[in-house]
């Protein structure tokens, strides 16, 4: 039996009763709600809850859980010609789901930008024959295992002929990005790069809900990675958290900022 977190939507294989602790939600990186942790199956959720879609580009589709469910991230789908590649995760695989992605193609790889999204990755790899990328510095974060996980090592892992995952780190070991090299270059950050309520900005922090932050010398290193990589356009992990525009440009100045606010 499955059940999910609702704090954060990690997936959990359990005989019997709940877990009495979540590891993700006990990292610092997560909380604990003050009301303590609390559990769901899929079934209760898909009684409460469904997907919303959104088309950002020709081949670039947006899917989020409605109303909102544990970290209330979205996911994307990238329409390739070798195949559709699903970047990060939402906790909500239902009948119309299954549908409509199959519809679409199916998938051709899974690949998750670090732990927090992780959520039903398993089900997802299981239901379309897909693959999960996902970074072996944070190989101890998976919480079930499957046939389907392949961890990847270094900095950067080809999953198409203009698809890539590069590893910046920071947020996790393993925390990625997804490089879309299509015209002037498209970036999906999940929040490894945080897009601010302006979305004139990004910021970078080792625990968003707990206001943590990383060195200077992180996000040094972080910026360092991204000058040598071309993207016009930025899209985060929540809805509404895009740059259209100059996104390269906005990360570079934003990581100046922050280091010079460290200093």
């Amino acid at each position: 039996m499955i059940t999910l977190c609702k704090a954060c939507g990690t997936s959990y294989e359990i005989a019997g009763s709940h877990p009495q602790h979540c590891k993700i939600c006990e990292d610092e990186r997560q909380y604990v709600p003050v009301t303590g942790q609390e559990w769901i199956d899929s079934d209760t959720l898909f009684a409460s809850h469904s997907n919303k879609w959104k088309q950002h580009e020709t081949n670039l589709l947006s899917i989020r859980t409605v109303p909102d469910f544990a970290i209330n991230q979205r996911a994307f789908i990238l329409r390739t010609p070798e195949g559709n590649i699903l970047w990060d995760c939402i906790a909500t695989l239902d009948d119309a789901t299954k549908t409509l992605v199959s519809s679409l193609g199916g998938l051709r790889a899974i690949a998750i930008s670090h732990p927090h999204y992780y959520t039903t990755m398993q089900d997802w790899a299981a239901e379309f024959d897909a693959p999960i990328y996902l970074h072996a510095g944070d190989r101890q974060w998976i919480m079930r295992g499957s046939p389907w996980i392949t961890l990847w090592e270094g900095d950067t892992l080809n999953l198409a002929a203009d698809v890539s995952i590069i590893r910046l780190g920071g947020h996790f070991a393993g925390g990625s990005v997804l490089h879309w090299a299509r015209d002037e270059g498209v970036l999906l950050a999940g929040d490894i790069l945080q897009v601010t309520p302006g979305a004139d900005a990004v910021s970078f922090m080792w625990s968003y809900p707990n206001m943590l932050p990383l060195s200077a010398v992180t996000v040094s290193d972080i910026t360092r990675r991204l000058s040598a990589v071309k993207f016009k356009k930025l899209y985060g992990a929540f809805e509404g958290k895009d740059i259209k525009e100059n996104a390269d440009d906005i990360v570079r100045r934003s990581g100046e900022k922050y280091i010079a606010c460290l200093s």
